[in-house]
């Protein structure tokens, strides 16, 4: 929550522009670095075969990796980007272009706050984001965490 007043109040005293996305089904993009397997899911089990158990290859809602593994992919991706993570908080990643030119995103489980002074770079990100992820872009923001936004 921290990271959040932080980042709020520099776009606040440097009047930077603010933007809203969302990941959509944001658990279902880990992705998986150990064997894992479940029983086979109601209404699916095949005959004969009732005694198989399902290996899973992507990460699925419920299971204790799940957040983990999304982070990681999230990071993965960033990195690519160009962006890298601060030391002041995980899930706050920043890149610099010039002195005064530069991008900071937000990230708390699936909402994304992007701050910049340069509009096209916080859409190039987003964009950037949309091709790894199925997004919602929700433009400038308005809330976040009932914190309301004027």
């Amino acid at each position: 929550m921290s990271s959040i007043r932080v980042v709020l109040g520099l776009t606040a005293s440097l009047d930077l522009d603010i933007e809203h996305t969302d990941v959509k089904t944001v658990f279902l993009h880990g992705d998986l670095d150990k064997k894992i397997c479940m029983e086979q899911p109601k209404g699916f089990i095949i005959k004969g075969k009732e005694d198989y158990v399902c290996k899973l290859k992507k990460s699925l809602y419920g299971l204790k990796q799940a957040p983990r593994q999304w982070y990681k992919k999230f990071q993965s991706v960033m990195g690519e980007q160009g962006y890298r993570k601060t030391t002041f908080g995980h899930c706050v990643f920043v890149q610099k272009f010039s002195d005064d030119d530069f991008v900071i995103l937000l990230l708390y489980v699936n909402d994304i706050l992007i701050v910049g002074r340069n509009v096209s770079r916080i859409d190039k990100l987003k964009k950037q984001l949309s091709k790894s992820f199925s997004m919602k872009d929700l433009g400038l923001v308005k809330k976040i965490l009932g914190i309301r936004i004027e």
